[in-house]
């Protein structure tokens, strides 16, 4: 069979417990962004942009509705005869089997699919970050430093370092020493959690893991210390595009605010470098003569007859004519009825918003986002203060 030069892991199988109940029902990598985007969308396309065609998904908690949303990789021309997207769950072997323990387990359980493709290098990638990057440039980084690992980072403020998992290095990038979430850090250069290692490196520090019973079986705290410990060359990639790990309700209604405005943050209008993601054709959306829409981001299907401002908007989302929608991240097939305010929320898809209820508060403040959990019913007249985490209906 032909030989392939990289093959990416990408860790699909995460709670996301931070998001409640936005990830009570399907993994974090399947939540909608964007207005028609799920988050798993932007490694894939990242992968595809980047010229990597094998990509093997491994999936977890919750995986049904991503598996199906993944399906044979076509919108992101993933459908390979030899290659393409996989998903990889779990499964029982001949001497047992068992849940994954750890990123770390995770490839170490699928060095099988690594190998039927005989790469030299493995790129490992985390499902739930929003942001675009070649991949193929970093590659090249890796290959000119004749490097075990190259891991990308992103300068933080000092304060936002205490946060992540921080590289120190030298001059030529080279990591020297590796903390995680450090309480005074000495560098800024945190990790995104993208990682590519030379295949057989990467195969004999999983297999050593693996026979460690005191190992935590994760990259960040056992094997990216223990290769630093024996002295490989690890260097530091350093990316300066637009990324945010979107694994709470904040960072999350954060990265979608991201894309609106004449100049947005994150721009997904580049042509050169497009996000692909699996589309279900709906009706032109519809703005009423009465409405009044500013600043937003409207999906196919649609039908605003009130206000909305500042919100990102999905597909088959009612606006009723006098309802309000600002500053609110509103997923697929919900109802917002006359009178109803809906400000600095977030609402699952189908949830229906009674009428004159108010969901949220008309200024943010300290309390934080709203949010309103798939298919509950707000009552009329109900209010759901800021902060507030609504899972079944409230009347």
């Amino acid at each position: 069979m032909r030989k392939k030069q990289c093959v990416a892991m990408l860790l699909a199988g995460g709670q996301g417990s931070r998001l409640y109940a936005l990830t009570s029902n399907v993994a974090k990598p399947a939540v909608n962004f964007g207005s028609k985007y799920r988050i798993i969308d932007f490694p894939l396309s990242n992968c595809i942009n980047s010229g990597i065609d094998t990509v093997g998904v491994l999936t977890q908690y919750q995986p049904l509705e991503l598996n199906d949303y993944i399906g044979n990789g076509e919108p992101w021309d993933l459908d390979r005869t030899w290659g393409g997207v996989h998903v990889l769950p779990p499964y029982q072997r001949s001497r047992g089997g068992d849940w994954y323990k750890g990123t770390a387990n995770a490839i170490y359980q699928n060095m099988g699919f690594i190998d039927r493709y005989d790469p030299d290098y493995v790129l490992v990638l985390s499902g739930d970050h929003i942001y675009k990057m070649d991949y193929d440039k970093m590659l090249d980084f890796h290959k000119k430093n004749n490097a075990d690992c190259t891991i990308a980072v992103i300068e933080v403020t000092l304060q936002e370092a205490k946060r992540f998992g921080i590289m120190n290095t030298d001059a030529d990038n080279r990591i020297f020493e590796f903390e995680e979430k450090p309480a005074k850090p000495k560098s800024t250069k945190a990790s995104m959690g993208v990682y590519i290692f030379n295949k057989n490196v990467l195969f004999e520090y999983l297999k050593a893991d693996e026979e460690d019973k005191k190992s935590s079986k994760d990259f960040g705290k056992n094997i990216i210390p223990a290769m630093l410990r024996d002295g490989k060359r690890m260097y530091a990639y350093g990316f300066s595009g637009y990324w945010k790990d979107v694994g709470t309700i904040d960072s999350l209604w954060e990265a979608n605010m991201d894309l609106l405005g004449e100049k947005p943050v994150l721009d997904l209008n580049d042509p050169s470098w497009k996000i692909y993601y699996r589309h279900t054709p709906e009706n032109p959306h519809y703005i009423g003569e009465d409405a009044k829409v500013k600043n937003s981001a409207l999906a196919e299907g649609c039908e605003i007859d009130g206000t909305v401002e500042n919100s990102v908007l999905f597909t088959n989302i009612t606006v009723e004519k006098g309802a309000v929608v600002r500053d609110s991240v509103i997923m697929g097939d919900c109802v917002i009825k006359a009178g109803a305010r809906v400000e600095y929320a977030i609402l699952d898809n189908g949830v229906v918003v009674g009428e004159n209820a108010r969901v949220g508060v008309s200024k943010q403040d300290a309390s934080g986002i709203a949010v309103i959990g798939a298919g509950v019913e707000v009552g009329a007249k109900t209010v759901v203060d800021a902060g507030e985490m609504v899972t079944e209906d409230v009347k």
